[in-house]
């Protein structure tokens, strides 16, 4: 009986904390001015990609945002905790881990006209090869990176997803973190990437 009842509990527990998917796509909205309505970024990786990460990276994110320990000034003010609580950084970020962007070319009902098929393939998230040795990124990758991010690179926990990034954003940051500009986890500023050659971390 006590087993059935601390099961009950739990239960409940869970449902009355679970996320409301529903208010994090409204809030979301707000995020879409600069991330797009699905969360896959914009201005060729000025902003980032934010569809599909780990809700875990994305609340520890915005509360790092909030609390400046990640320094954005743009995020700042949509961050305060009049603008976005707790229970609202849950729910948005539940609601942009759930989004899988297609990388497929859409199938055309050939109907269709030029401006339409044009926004069908804008939906498509391509990311240009960047210039660079592949196979020695691959193997520094697997070797430095792929611990905390995956062996696929999409992310886990508080680590984000990086294949699917825009290639300027990962550069951008990857620059931030060797200058100690940008956090690399919540105790410390130092992390992997201040350990390898510039060229490696590009």
């Amino acid at each position: 009986m006590r087993t059935l009842t601390c099961l009950f509990l739990c239960c409940l527990y869970t449902l009355t904390w679970a996320a409301d998917i529903e208010k994090g796509r409204e809030i979301n909205g707000t995020c879409a001015a600069c991330h797009g309505d699905d969360g896959r970024g914009g201005k060729r990786g000025e902003y980032p990609r934010i569809a599909g990460q780990p809700a875990k990276f994305l609340e520890n994110q915005l509360r790092n945002f909030r609390a400046r320990v990640r320094i954005n000034l743009p995020m700042f003010p949509y961050t305060q905790e009049k603008e976005l609580s707790d229970a609202d950084i849950a729910d948005v970020a539940a609601y942009l881990s759930g989004i899988a962007l297609s990388s497929d070319m859409p199938t055309y009902r050939g109907d269709e006209d030029a401006l339409t098929r044009l926004r069908m393939a804008e939906k498509v998230m391509i990311i240009p090869r960047a210039e660079g040795n592949a196979a020695a990124g691959g193997e520094t990758y697997r070797d430095e990176c792929a611990h905390c991010h995956g062996q696929d690179a999409m992310g886990r926990g508080r680590y984000p997803m990086l294949v699917g990034q825009y290639t300027n954003y990962l550069k951008r940051q990857t620059t931030l973190f060797r200058q100690g500009d940008r956090p690399h986890d919540e105790d410390d500023t130092s992390g992997v990437l201040q350990t390898l050659k510039r060229q490696q971390a590009a």
